[in-house]
């Protein structure tokens, strides 16, 4: 066996175990990312299912072109939702108006103050003993939504909430 045959033998050695090397780093690298991926997909999923919220009593003020809906929401559940989230939370409205008729909006969190048409804003949060202007466990939340056009008088009308891990809750109410 000459040099040229040892050296292929070597090279050729040298060649599969790189590429072994290679396969099992990646498969490696692949393991762990899959794996810390599902830890984090049920870290949100026991997030969810942690999550309830409750929407408790509506009113509405019309006014001459708008409608100030009145809404509280009950943290029923064992998570927090943080003040910076709360830009996150959606809130849609179904109802009927004189000027459009049937309408269907969905309306944007905005900080407290002047409401302009079709936004909410967190009015208070009672009791807010610990960690204030965090919506905690056993909170409510009262809200105020200004609707543009204004809600009919004496019609069924429907609100749905929905928090930033994607839990729910709707309601109907009277104008």
């Amino acid at each position: 066996m000459g040099f040229g045959a040892v050296f292929i033998t070597v090279a050729f050695v040298l060649i599969i175990s790189l590429s072994t090397y290679m396969l099992v780093t990646g498969t490696n690298i692949t393991l762990t990312t899959i794996s810390d991926s599902l830890h984090a997909l049920a870290e949100k999923q026991n997030e969810r299912v942690k999550t309830e919220i409750e929407l408790g009593t509506v009113s509405v003020t019309n006014n001459s072109d708008h409608s100030i809906i009145n809404l509280s929401i009950n943290n029923t559940g064992a998570t927090k939702v943080l003040k910076s989230e709360f830009v996150h939370i959606d809130l849609f409205v179904y109802f009927h108006s004189p000027a459009a008729g049937t309408d269907y909006k969905w309306l944007p969190y905005t900080t407290p103050g002047d409401l302009n048409d079709n936004e909410w804003t967190v009015v208070n949060i009672t009791p807010d003993i610990i960690n204030p202007g965090i919506f905690d466990p056993g909170e409510q939340m009262n809200t105020g939504i200004r609707v543009y056009p204004a809600i009919s008088e004496g019609t069924v009308n429907w609100l749905k909430v929905v928090l930033p891990n994607a839990v729910s809750d709707s309601k109907y109410f009277n104008s």
